[in-house]
């Protein structure tokens, strides 16, 4: 019998009569489309050839070159540096900043709006020295030393793992070359792999101080209605049972999983981005076609699983591989829980973060405020949800200036503002 946090624990019978119920749906193939996986489907997303550089900020005028880093366990990262604006000569770099993006997400979140909305373009153009993280999975990162995409083991990973190896192995090689401190943001999963990291002397030692949009650690107050339905009829278990590793809601088989939910649930699933994330103010809607050119990207069942898993329990811990699987990898029947209290009170952070954001909820972002040992400098915007963080029409005034007087408060620089 596998224990708690195993693949067949933790489900009451009615839970696997569901279950049961949305895998023929699925098997089937008889779940109607609703109009937004109609728009997955008939997105064209654009090919990775060339890189990030080539397709986003070149054709923009701004200086931008490819770099390939090597994680401890074989992944091969793509990673961005914009040295300057496109406005500046190429001299007396600003500090560096390295933007991590969330889930489903890649380095173009930061570029996919215009140049005076886009947190990327903004920060070069404001003197930093901009460095872009890409994870493991995401169509910039899909290489490794000797496993490909189709190899179970290589969606063998969690944000756990996103913590412990890409951000070390990113932020090294910007930290080496750069031969500063590292100015860090992230948005929503690039939160969580942040506060992770950050309890590790070796990776803390290389930052200078933080900046966490939407930023999340505990989850047990999700409100997004598509995922606690998922959660409920346990969808992470239903992709592992049919040996699915590869979260890609790109394909076809990622599509009628969407729709299987949104059928068999009886979801609104017509607007699926606030489902999801909650209700976003200023985010632009029309531009949608176009951001399916890019997003979302591809990640792991196994870091789904890690989430509902937290989500489940309300813990902000390590992957829960069972009793025995634990034993074996921690040494304990649980999985140890990190310790926010372990973050340097030394380490400077800000935090953005709304009232209507369903993923990253209030309650649980106060969770995580308590559990440090300093107190963040907080920016709280009543009416901005998870997604408006970072593709908000007009989050340049309302989060980027704030975000950049931080930024230049722990390192003197002078912006245009």
């Amino acid at each position: 019998m596998v224990g708690p946090g195993g693949a067949l624990a933790a489900a009451p019978r009615h839970h696997h009569h569901r279950l049961l119920l949305l895998m023929l749906c699925f098997l089937a193939g008889g779940a109607r489309a609703s109009p937004a996986t109609d728009a997955l489907r008939h997105a064209s997303p654009r090919a990775a050839a060339g890189g990030l550089c080539q397709q986003l900020l070149l054709p923009q005028g701004y200086p931008c070159t490819e770099h390939t880093v090597q994680t401890d366990d074989g992944f091969l990262l793509s990673v961005q540096h914009i040295p300057h604006g496109k406005n500046r000569v190429a001299n007396n770099a600003g500090p560096p900043v390295f933007l991590q993006h969330g889930l489903f997400q890649g380095g173009d979140t930061w570029f996919i709006n215009s140049n005076e909305q886009s947190l990327g373009y903004i920060l070069a153009d404001n003197g930093f020295d901009v460095w872009i993280g890409n994870v493991r999975g995401t169509r910039w990162s899909k290489g490794h030393s000797t496993l490909s995409v189709h190899d179970k083991l290589f969606w063998d990973w969690s944000w756990q793992d996103l913590a412990e190896y890409d951000l070390l192995a990113m932020l090294s090689y910007v930290y080496t070359v750069a031969q500063s401190k590292i100015l860090y943001v992230g948005h929503s999963q690039g939160t969580i792999m942040g506060l992770a990291a950050f309890t590790n002397p070796e990776i803390v030692k290389m930052i200078s101080s933080a900046a966490l949009l939407c930023p999340i650690s505990y989850l047990d107050h999700v409100s997004a209605s598509f995922v606690l339905r998922a959660v409920a009829m346990h969808l992470d278990q239903m992709l592992i049972t049919m040996g699915i590793h590869q979260l890609n809601f790109r394909s076809e088989m990622g599509v009628q999983i969407l729709d299987s939910l949104c059928d068999a649930e009886r979801l609104d699933c017509d607007n699926m981005l606030s489902s999801i994330t909650g209700k976003n103010c200023c985010f632009n809607s029309s531009r949608i076609d176009y951001y399916l050119e890019y997003e979302p990207h591809p990640s792991s069942t196994k870091n789904l699983r890690h989430l509902f898993q937290m989500i489940r329990k309300g813990t902000f811990a390590k992957y829960d591989y069972g009793w025995v699987g634990n034993l074996a990898r921690y040494g304990q029947l649980h999985p140890p829980p990190i310790h926010l209290s372990s973050i340097p009170e030394s380490l400077p952070l800000w935090m953005g973060y709304g009232g209507l954001d369903a993923l990253a909820d209030v309650t649980d972002v106060e969770h995580t405020i308590k559990q440090l040992r300093s107190t963040p400098e907080l920016l709280y915007i009543g009416d901005y949800g998870h997604i408006d963080f970072i593709m908000s029409v007009s989050a340049k005034d309302d989060v980027y200036v704030d975000l950049m007087r931080f930024l230049r408060d722990q390192q003197g620089v002078h912006s245009s503002y």
